[in-house]
């Protein structure tokens, strides 16, 4: 069950994973206007949409306890992007599910630093919030995004979908789906040495 109310912040050795705040609202709108960030996305957002997704993200986590975070950089306290569970509200055909997903500034690319992220968010998923089962998916061209939930462990299905967001035709239309068991979670734990979160409850 997860814990209420209480906002829950994820530590990892190089990374805080916490709630939104004011000042997160300029570099989230940069990563959101950077082609290269949103390549397999439909379209960059504005700053109206970036605004209105934290506004979004923020209302999912008090409502659930979880949902997309901020990523901080503990040296030096740099907003670097999103990382978190999600239950989508489009109408996908494996629905209802939780989702994990991220996003990073293009600047912080390469460094393990959403791979470091998301096994936090695995991890309050299973461990703090009982989930069973979180999904991911992704453009079946976004062979980045692929890589890192095979680095998580997750493992992905035969199934592909049309995403229903996407217009007809689009080259992101067709999307795959990665799937991660609590079991699994447990298996990819005892194998993995670290880079393993700190989950505290403030």
């Amino acid at each position: 069950m997860h814990p209420g109310p209480r906002p829950i912040q994820l530590e990892t050795p190089r990374l805080i994973v916490r709630p939104w705040q004011t000042s997160d609202s300029d570099p989230f709108a940069a990563l959101n206007a950077d082609v290269r960030v949103m390549r397999y996305f439909p379209a960059p957002f504005d700053r109206a949409a970036s605004d209105a997704m934290i506004d979004r993200c923020s209302a999912h986590i008090a409502a659930h306890g979880f949902g997309f975070w901020a990523v901080e950089r503990k040296q030096d306290g740099a907003f670097i992007g999103m990382v978190g569970l999600n239950i989508p509200g489009a109408p996908l055909p494996f629905a209802p599910c939780v989702e994990i997903g991220w996003r990073l500034a293009a600047e912080y690319w390469g460094r393990g630093y959403a791979s470091e992220a998301a096994r936090a968010a695995l991890r309050a998923g299973f461990e703090v919030f009982g989930l069973n089962e979180i999904v991911s998916f992704t453009a079946l061209l976004n062979q980045p995004s692929q890589a890192v939930m095979e680095r998580l462990g997750m493992r992905r299905c035969a199934q592909t979908f049309d995403h229903p967001n996407v217009p007809d035709g689009h080259p992101l239309k067709a999307h795959c789906v990665y799937r991660l068991t609590r079991a699994d979670w447990t298996a990819v734990r005892q194998d993995t040495r670290g880079g393993a979160a700190d989950i505290r409850i403030r």
